[in-house]
């Protein structure tokens, strides 16, 4: 086996934990109403396009014409993006210091709009110790797209067979696969442990 010379970690759902349930749970009364609303009008897929570029105001605004009824629900969205943040996952943190203070360059790759991904970066402090960092906001392209991954290659040189990628969501963990990378898909900070112990780094 080749021996790892970079790790990649998406963000979200990995390093922090980010659901709009936090913030939603607040506004519905019931967990029904709200996986309703989360399923049919503010969506994982409507929030996706964000990610590649589109401005929140846009967004928002095409939603509620569309949803009049959910208007003042659908503003809270991006209006109070932030309360979707609860804190650092603590386990993938330490792992990524580990990593950090063994030398090993750190890479992140990350579905985030450009408008949301600059409270995250000033909120969090392990966000300023990434060697690069490639954001689908700024990129205007998404995972699982094989071309944001090539950007990441290209821009910090990376081998993906000596590169190790980091994600929640599988369809991202499969595309770096294909790519020729090490694909972690994250379940837990302890699995991760055991996976990147595997491939012989010390964590």
């Amino acid at each position: 086996m080749a021996k790892i010379t970079s790790v990649v970690f998406d963000i979200g759902g990995v390093l922090i934990d980010w659901n709009p349930r936090y913030l939603f749970r607040k506004v519905f009364e019931n967990e029904e109403e709200m996986e309703w609303f989360l399923a049919n009008i503010c969506t994982y897929e409507w929030n996706v396009q964000q990610d590649a570029g589109k401005l929140f105001s846009v967004a928002t605004a095409e939603l509620q014409e569309k949803y009049p009824e959910y208007s003042d629900k659908i503003a809270l969205y991006y209006g109070r993006w932030e309360e979707m943040l609860n804190g650092e996952i603590k386990g993938t943190v330490e792992i990524f210091r580990k990593l950090k203070s063994g030398g090993m360059p750190l890479y992140a790759l990350s579905n985030w709009s450009h408008e949301g991904f600059p409270v995250a970066y000033n909120r969090y402090d392990f966000m300023k110790e990434f060697d690069g960092l490639v954001v689908s906001g700024y990129e205007k392209l998404l995972k699982p797209d094989h071309a944001i991954y090539r950007v990441l290659i290209e821009r910090y040189n990376l081998i993906p067979s000596e590169s190790v990628y980091i994600d929640d969501n599988k369809p991202n963990t499969d595309a770096a696969a294909e790519l020729g990378f090490h694909a972690i898909h994250f379940l837990s900070p302890d699995q991760l442990r055991e996976e990147l112990t595997r491939l012989g780094l010390q964590v």
